[in-house]
């Protein structure tokens, strides 16, 4: 997976070179030049690589979660040459291992294997260190993350066990988790200006997810196109 995500990123590059350099002969006949950032609109889409995570639950119980390939989109606004305000779109859909001890510790752990639904709405503030079309950030932000467990109903008699989600429960099926949970994130890259129009950035960024039964904290790579108006 990881490197498929790798190769999609140099097509993404590459691609946004060679329209950059078809963009250079008319940015030469304008009249007035646009180069700055300030004060300036973008919006653009974001192919999001989510690192594995795990969760550990109690007596035993845990949450594997896979890596993933998500999509999603930006809107921004250039407070400064140096200070961005954005709001991100984020889905992924990773699949995931869950592992359930039954009350009765002579049955053995059951494990269960689904693709869960995340979705993020992340609200950054980013610094860009020069005023060149070159040039490394830093951001950070609060967020809202959906999250959707998507387990289907199951059983047919009720038991008691230990979820990772839940805790100790006692129930006659499996019941999805859903929950919708504030979080914040971190993060550091590279922006690239390649036009008054085009530009591309490259972002590594952690984000932290608390839930009542312990925490996903997720790493990120993500790549972002966008257009400046």
């Amino acid at each position: 997976m990881l490197k498929r995500f790798t190769i999609f990123v140099l097509l993404l590059v590459f691609s946004a070179t060679v329209f950059a350099q078809y963009d250079h002969p008319r940015k030469a006949k304008r009249s007035v030049s646009v180069d700055s950032r300030d004060s300036r609109y973008e919006a653009g889409l974001v192919i999001p690589y989510q690192n594995s995570a795990s969760m550990q639950g109690e007596e035993g119980s845990g949450i594997d979660v896979d890596g993933s390939v998500g999509w999603g989109f930006f809107l921004g606004w250039n407070w400064t040459e140096n200070i961005n305000l954005s709001y991100t779109f984020m889905l992924n859909k990773p699949k995931y291992q869950a592992t359930i001890i039954p009350d009765d510790l002579a049955n053995l752990p059951i494990e269960i294997g689904y693709k869960m639904s995340k979705m993020d709405h992340r609200f950054n503030a980013t610094y860009n260190f020069l005023k060149r079309p070159f040039t490394p950030f830093v951001t950070a932000g609060i967020g809202y993350t959906k999250l959707d467990s998507n387990i289907p109903k199951s059983i047919d008699q009720s038991v008691c066990w230990w979820d990772p989600w839940y805790g100790y429960i006692c129930a006659t099926d499996w019941n999805t988790f859903e929950t919708s949970e504030f979080t914040y994130n971190v993060g550091v890259g590279v922006r690239w200006d390649f036009s008054d129009y085009i530009f591309s950035k490259a972002q590594y960024s952690k984000e932290f997810l608390s839930l009542d039964k312990g925490s996903l904290d997720f790493d990120y790579l993500s790549v972002e196109m966008g257009l400046l108006f």
